[in-house]
């Protein structure tokens, strides 16, 4: 939580007991600007050095992190609301990513021959791939440290400097992720964080950076794409979900109920990859829906060590969750664990639906919450249909032991799919992940995500004199009658 001051400061709020953790500097348009100046000159510094020295400093990051890891983690904790080992579990798996960008960058991102085809053999074709400059980073509340650190990490390996405008709900989280990047890298600013209201996230958009990575809601996303688009700023965007989690009649049921439950509850289920919608094969649609309640029932939320999740962190967030459980309740959806009592400011317990109609608001529109629908399907190619009836696609779950998996994994609109386990490809550094629809485009993490920070630049360099010149005032139609033989050779 955050609340503004009327000295161009703002206070974040510890979610479970409104308390204030810290105060934090509103940067207004000038002071984003000079954050921005800092940076493109840092990146200079940066997007020059040899890639072994950039690989050198980011290794150093990534160990400074860990022996940060605690520290970090408890801000984490009184920024979010979230357990401590949830918070540690976000910065174990960025620590993995940095990993993975700092060792594969030159790799991916090193100079490559082509081949030039025939008509061009004179020619010595060389791709490259530089940095952009200076990325611009708008982080989220939900899980500020992974998330936001799948775009800084990556930017860095591919030579950008970043200035990071983390959500109002946690700002000393990136502060904190700043101090320790600049333990690691002491020598120029090349990761600089701006604090702030919407006001500076805008700010940060009309700045003059070299690209955008923005996670956030559809609507806010389409605002961040409206500022950039004055100053024709490229954007990547994560724009959230409603993830869907298929059950097959020869599915593992237990494993599939645990990580059902998990994927749904954990964070409170503020998870934008976490699970919303269950759609169960009949024939085992009730031992399925038996485990699941049995699990989901054991869980408590709170804020003691022993609790299984944290807070609903923005207070407004309590609304729309009560506001879905209502409507799915008015429209004959049965209430197997939970109700609309479940949401107790500022919590909200676990709540499973069963049987939800179509047009429901828990099926249709992103929860965010610890809630989740079953619904009975005749087979998983129903499955697919439904999980698809959604304007987002950011990631799904199947659980079956068929050899369709690959298929219904492909059929599935979404950017990522994990068969078997939940979200099993957000700690792996080598998969790109991002979504489709409204849960937005672009791509980080992998080679994808270093790609997607650096721009590619074709070099052609001439090797001898092509014996068809066509583009000169000099040709001859000796040349055209040569061309056009070769064009019949090869292509017709």
């Amino acid at each position: 939580m955050s609340t503004a001051t009327a000295d161009s400061r703002f206070e974040s709020l510890d979610p479970a007991t409104g308390e204030v953790v810290a105060e934090h500097p509103i940067h207004d348009e000038a002071a984003v600007r000079q954050a921005v100046d800092r940076a493109r000159a840092a990146a200079r510094w940066w997007g020059g050095l040899e890639p072994r020295e950039r690989r050198r400093r980011l290794l150093a990051f990534k160990s400074a992190l860990v022996r940060g890891m605690d520290r970090l983690a408890e801000v984490v904790h009184r920024e979010t609301g979230k357990t401590l080992a949830d918070a540690q579990t976000e910065v174990v798996m960025a620590v993995g990513h940095l990993d993975w960008a700092a060792r594969n960058a030159v790799k991916v991102l090193g100079p490559r021959t082509v081949r030039p085809g025939l008509m061009s053999i004179n020619q010595k074709c060389v791709i490259e791939y530089q940095p952009l400059g200076v990325v611009g980073v708008i982080g989220p509340w939900n899980y500020p440290v992974y998330t936001p650190m799948g775009s800084i990490t990556y930017a860095l390996a591919a030579g950008n400097a970043i200035v990071f405008k983390p959500s109002e709900y946690t700002p000393g989280t990136g502060e904190e992720l700043a101090r320790i990047f600049a333990e690691a890298v002491p020598e120029h600013p090349v990761l600089q964080v701006v604090t702030g209201l919407g006001g500076t996230g805008a700010a940060l958009c009309r700045s003059g950076v070299d690209k955008i990575a923005f996670t956030g809601s559809p609507p806010t996303a389409k605002r961040v794409m409206a500022a950039c688009a004055e100053t024709l700023t490229p954007v990547v965007i994560e724009g959230g979900g409603k993830d869907a989690f298929l059950v097959d009649a020869d599915a593992d049921l237990e494993t599939a109920a645990q990580q059902a439950v998990y994927g749904a509850m954990a964070n409170a289920g503020q998870t934008c990859v976490g699970v919303e919608r269950v759609y169960v094969h009949e024939r085992v649609y009730a031992p399925f829906v038996e485990k699941v309640v049995a699990k989901a029932a054991r869980l408590r939320p709170g804020s003691g060590p022993d609790a299984s999740f944290g807070p609903i962190t923005m207070p407004g967030q309590l609304e729309i969750i009560e506001r879905h459980i209502a409507d799915a309740l008015a429209k004959g959806a049965r209430a197997l664990v939970g109700g609309l009592d479940s949401v107790k400011a500022p919590y909200a317990g676990p709540v499973v639906l069963a049987d939800p109609a179509p047009d429901s608001l828990a099926v249709r529109e992103e929860t965010f919450g610890p809630t989740l629908t079953i619904e009975k399907v005749k087979d998983l190619d129903e499955g697919v249909a439904k999980a698809n009836d959604t304007p987002y696609g950011l990631a799904a779950t199947v659980f079956t032991r068929s050899r369709r998996s690959l298929d219904l994994a492909r059929r599935l609109n979404v950017g990522a799919v994990s068969v078997n386990s939940f979200a099993a490809f957000a700690s792996i550094g080598a998969l790109p992940f991002g979504g489709v629809g409204e849960s937005g485009f672009g791509r980080i993490h992998g080679p994808d995500g270093l790609r997607e920070f650096s721009r590619a630049k074709s070099i052609t360099r001439e090797r001898f004199k092509s014996p068809i010149n066509l583009l000169s005032f000099e040709r001859s139609p000796k040349d055209f009658a040569r061309a056009l033989a070769l064009v019949r050779f090869l292509h017709s």
